[in-house]
């Protein structure tokens, strides 16, 4: 099943709700990064989330940042979405490797840590907004979910996984927000928390076949679900050795000098599709001539 996000309404618009089936796009992110079983399970979580998220925005150049940053030995995730939802991120430190939990699974909760997530929506304003909340779960969905109802005022349900093969590549990757509209009746609202509250698993659901269609069946088809669209997210990044020579012109003469002293080629790395980039010092001369003192 190719990587699709399906973006729906139900009880006469009292709920929208998203849904995402994300196999490619998570294990392409662990190839990219050569990220461990728990690492791509946490990076995985997130990178779905904010796919989800940037198919919410509305214009094309609207631009999503979560960063989670806590304790634990992952040092950190960065993750980028666009309105398209496609998105593009990194991990701190791709390779930890800890016991799993005490129900046998990845610890994703315990490899972030206790801190923060920050959450940065570029609108094309004059600042971007931002809004930071200390983390919950560590475990994404539930941080993603505290977000939504903090800082959002928007009361949501999020869930995410990523199941692993025994060869370490990602056999089931998916998810599904569900939000709640102002005016919901509190009906709605009971049905909708009754319903969430038996679903165990959506690796398990993926698992069983069902797709992110039968998965918002399964939440809130007895509502009345209306499927909007469908959009394919994909892990895509936009740089290119014209961007990467572009900051490197911008850093300025005194910087671009030392490096010619050096006599050196220099290669810089894209954190987000691990590329280098090679500078031979005949260009890094060009460069200079073309900064700014």
């Amino acid at each position: 099943m190719s990587d699709y996000i399906v973006r729906a309404t139900a009880a006469d618009d009292q709920i929208r709700a998203f849904a995402i089936t994300a196999r490619e796009m998570v294990e392409k992110a662990r190839q990219i990064h050569g990220t461990s079983p728990v690492a791509t399970a946490a990076f995985g979580r997130l990178l779905m989330g904010a796919s989800m998220m940037g198919s919410m925005m509305k214009g094309e150049k609207d631009i999503l940042t979560i960063r989670m940053r806590g304790d634990g030995p992952i040092n950190g995730i960065t993750v980028t979405a666009d309105s398209s939802a496609d998105v593009k991120g990194y991990v701190g430190n791709p390779n930890i490797v800890i016991p799993p939990n005490y129900l046998g699974k990845l610890d994703v909760g315990a490899a972030i840590g206790y801190g923060t997530m920050t959450v940065t929506k570029d609108l094309g304003m004059k600042e971007p907004y931002s809004s930071q909340i200390n983390l919950t779960t560590s475990e994404v969905a539930e941080d993603l979910t505290y977000y939504f109802a903090s800082s959002e005022q928007i009361p949501s349900s999020v869930a995410l996984g990523v199941l692993m093969e025994k060869d370490n590549t990602v056999k089931q990757a998916g998810g599904f927000i569900i939000q709640l509209m102002p005016f919901a009746d509190d009906k709605v609202i009971s049905f909708l928390e009754e319903k969430i509250s038996k679903i165990t698993s959506v690796t398990d659901m993926l698992e069983s076949g069902m797709s992110p269609e039968d998965i918002l069946n399964e939440v809130t088809g007895e509502l009345g679900l209306k499927i909007n669209d469908r959009i394919s997210p994909a892990y895509k990044c936009n740089c290119s050795r014209q961007r990467v020579a572009k900051a490197l012109i911008s850093i300025g003469r005194k910087e671009l000098q030392d490096m010619i002293n050096d006599g050196k080629e220099v290669s810089v790395n894209c954190n987000f599709c691990n590329t280098d980039y090679t500078f031979t010092v005949s260009e890094l001369k060009e460069f200079y001539n073309k900064s700014i003192s």
